[in-house]
């Protein structure tokens, strides 16, 4: 937000400097950026008319001219200026004078003609960056007059940083309140405009957006001069602001915004047809903006409009079509309130920012529309003239905001504060920010502005009286108590040693945004409901991810487009399931592709195959403690998998990841090539971790049998091993598959596994009977179990 220091102090009389003020605003939050200070050092320096001008005898660029300041007979000074001409008012700078360049101003002689003073321009003034010619002043300056005092300078011109939630503070008015309630001092009271009505056209307005646009006022103003120019004094205070003057009508109503907060726009009056209809745009409906670019809508945007065509995307922008141009004489005028929900993030759809998206995002004075349009009025007919007609006023009163009381109790304050400021000094402070402030037994009961869209809560309150009676003045202490560490369980792994150890098995981790395009999850086949942002960055980041994997992929695709074919990547993240509320999950992807091992001379290069990214598992599995417990299944995997290399990751029975080959589809679509192979896994699950028990060294030998057998293929090392810990129990104290055959000897459909059962008793040394049983019983088992043969 940019002002004019002089344009503040017209609304509050501050009795503190310039450095004072800043520092003042920028402790209550409101803070100063830069400071840019015009005007200064324009001693000496009048307004003068070139009467009459003779081209310059020894310098073809140069001319004489003749010039009244007002005072006596006219100087003779030489200037150089492109736009020099007879008739013009211009800055003199006087024979003693100094400018704010540093350049003292003597009588000379250039060529051998005598030249009493400079004339010059804004640049050489030091009050705006054009250097293009002289600075030509309006045809009413007065001859003679200080040019400092005709221009209201010297001034500054203010930036200041705003937090979102101030959008008072985008207007003179709303800064004016802070600065009464911090230097406790009058502010000029805001007064509704007297309009003369003298017209009798009118326009019809029918609101048709419900709750998005609940309030739209309007006036025809006609026989306006369209060739009067805005006054120095406004033009002045709007360059100081950062905005450029267009024509009268445009002036004045970026004046009423910068002044009062409330944007405004105007329509050439001759260019509408019908009534006004404020509502929402129909799907694929276009309009041509002032910009110039055409833009294609829908349905979330509102639209002013007339019974043929849009007119305007309500508080983003007008029309091209129905734009004030230097031609036009009779306008239709408006203001509007627009719920900030109804324009938030429309402008940066169509890759627009503008001053009225800017104020209506973060929310406008629903009370506004009123003053704005009568104060817009007064000033444009004071200063181009013409006829005002009456004001139409369209609203839907039960879809404005209300006022809602909030409780400021005096202990809480005092506690979050830690320091008690008295009752007066609270009443005050309120007061001076326009609250209403009822007393009541534990504190006050108060109802903010209309303006104070940021309100809303006990802690609001306390920031303001913060705030105001000075962050400076509120003693710095530490937090009483004593803290206590909290020590990290046994039974948990953390999260930091998981990085570092996936580090060691030559993994580097990825950091990736949380959000995901449409697009991308369509290509993964994701068929469940994403989690969708209501305002987000961009159309590309619409969504929140419901895995961590695709945005990895990507990773891995980057890395494959600069040469990196070997690639070991992993995350660390949440991700967001669609639910009443979004269900968050942290969770563990692991990304791998290319060969198994680096490139060497000690192995030959070898594939990555499913077993790799399975021993990835298996290492964090066994580092829990529990590997038992987790189990893998073929069924029911999601589309992204590949059907015959992927697996369904169990703990307890419960599914809490995947893993595999990606399906070659979707390698060939995001340019990934064959042999990438994943893993997701909650973290819940994965970082549980058994704490180890003590245990007696055996006193008795172990015994070790070895049995082969045939079973049906489709007949799974899960489903076998459970039977044999089942039927031995702790006896088994390990188990070992250590080979696996098809082919000649072994029935068509089977396969042949050979295993090894250690055995061992706590408490006596096994017999050669014992071991016998425990075989007969485990190919008992399997046989009734798994159909399994007994290969002898």
């Amino acid at each position: 937000m940019k002002f004019s220091e002089n344009w503040l102090r017209e609304w509050v009389d501050v009795p503190v400097d310039r450095a004072r003020l800043a520092h003042a605003l920028t402790m209550a939050g409101l803070e100063v950026e830069v400071i840019n200070v015009l005007g200064e050092g324009l001693e000496g320096v009048v307004i003068a008319m070139i009467v009459a001008t003779e081209k310059h005898p020894q310098a073809d660029r140069l001319q004489v001219c003749k010039v009244d300041s007002g005072q006596h007979e006219p100087w003779q000074i030489v200037c150089g200026a492109p736009n020099v001409r007879v008739g013009i008012k211009v800055p003199l700078a006087t024979v003693g004078s100094r400018l704010p360049t540093g350049t003292k101003i003597n009588a000379v002689s250039l060529r051998g003609v005598k030249s009493s003073g400079m004339l010059c321009s804004a640049r050489e003034l030091g009050i705006d960056a054009d250097a293009s010619g002289l600075l030509e002043l309006p045809a009413d300056a007065p001859l003679g007059a200080a040019l400092g005092d005709y221009l209201g300078l010297p001034d500054a011109s203010f930036e200041v940083k705003l937090t979102p939630n101030r959008s008072d503070c985008l207007s003179l008015i709303g800064l004016a309140h802070d600065v009464a309630a911090l230097f406790d001092c009058k502010m000029q009271r805001l007064e509704p405009a007297s309009v003369v009505v003298a017209g009798s056209a009118r326009r019809g307005i029918r609101l048709e957006a419900g709750q998005d646009a609940p309030r739209y006022l309007g006036r025809i103003i006609e026989g306006i001069d369209p060739f009067t120019c805005s006054p120095n004094w406004l033009t002045q205070r709007l360059r100081l602001a950062g905005l450029r003057p267009v024509n009268v009508v445009v002036d004045v109503t970026h004046y009423v915004m910068l002044e009062m907060g409330q944007p405004l726009h105007a329509f050439d009056n001759a260019r509408i047809k019908g009534d006004i209809v404020v509502r929402h745009a129909r799907a694929g409906e276009t309009l041509r903006l002032l910009d110039g670019k055409t833009v294609s809508l829908d349905e979330t945007f509102v639209l002013v409009a007339d019974e043929c065509r849009a007119l305007a995307i309500a508080g983003v922008m007008g029309g091209y079509d129905s734009r004030v141009t230097d031609t036009t004489s009779q306008i239709w005028l408006e203001a509007a309130h627009f719920a900030p929900a109804a324009v938030m993030g429309r402008a940066r759809r169509l890759g627009l920012h503008t001053d009225a998206s800017h104020r209506f995002e973060r929310g406008v004075d629903p009370q506004l529309p009123h003053l704005a349009l009568a104060r817009a009025s007064e000033l444009l007919l004071s200063i181009a003239g013409g006829q005002a007609g009456p004001v139409v006023v369209a609203e839907q009163v039960d879809n404005l905001p209300l006022p809602v009381p909030v409780r400021l109790r005096r202990a809480r304050l005092r506690r979050m504060l830690g320091i008690a400021v008295s009752d007066t000094e609270v009443l005050r402070i309120l007061s001076a920010l326009g609250m209403q402030v009822t007393p009541v037994a534990e504190g006050w009961t108060v109802i903010a502005p209309s303006r104070r869209f940021d309100i809303e809560r006990e802690e609001d309150l306390i920031e303001e009286v913060a705030r105001i009676f000075g962050y400076d003045r509120i003693p710095t202490a530490s937090p009483a108590g004593a803290l206590t560490l909290m020590s990290e369980p046994e039974t948990r792994i953390d999260t930091l040693r998981l990085r570092e150890h996936l580090a060691t098995r030559g993994y580097v981790e990825a950091v990736n945004l949380s959000f995901v395009s449409a697009d991308l999850l369509a290509d993964w086949s994701f068929c469940e409901q994403a989690v969708a942002l209501a305002n987000p960055l961009s159309g590309d980041l619409a969504l929140l991810r419901p895995l961590l994997l695709p945005n990895l992929m990507e990773a891995v695709r980057h890395n494959h487009a600069r040469q990196q074919k070997r690639v070991r990547l992993f995350e660390i993240g949440r991700t967001f399931a669609s639910a009443q509320v979004p269900l968050e999950t942290p969770s563990l992807a692991l990304a791998a592709a290319g060969t198994a091992r680096a490139e060497q001379w000690g192995e030959t290069a070898r594939t990555l195959d499913f077993f790799d990214i399975k021993g990835e598992l298996d290492a964090l599995l066994n580092w829990g403690g529990e590997p038992q417990r987790w189990t893998l299944h073929r069924d029911d995997l999601p589309n992204w998998l590949h059907p015959g290399r992927g697996a369904r990751v169990c703990r307890d029975g419960v599914t809490v990841g995947y893993l595999g080959a990606l399906h070659p589809n979707l390698a060939a679509s995001r340019q990934l090539g064959p042999d990438v192979y994943v893993l997701e896994v909650t973290l819940a699950a994965l970082l549980n971790r058994h704490i180890p028990q003590a245990q007696l060294v055996a006193r008795y030998p172990s015994v070790r049998r070895d049995i082969a057998i045939e079973v049906p293929e489709q007949e799974t090392w899960l489903h076998i091993e459970t039977v044999v810990r089942d039927t031995l129990g702790p006896l088994l104290k390990e188990l070992r598959l250590f080979d696996h055959y098809r082919g000649k000897g072994v029935e068509r459909g089977h396969k042949s596994i050979a295993i090894g059962l250690i055995l061992q008793d706590v408490s006596r040394t096994l017999t050669d009977e014992d071991a016998s049983r425990s075989v007969h019983d485990v190919v008992a088992a399997l046989e009734k179990t798994c159909m399994a043969r007994w290969r002898e």
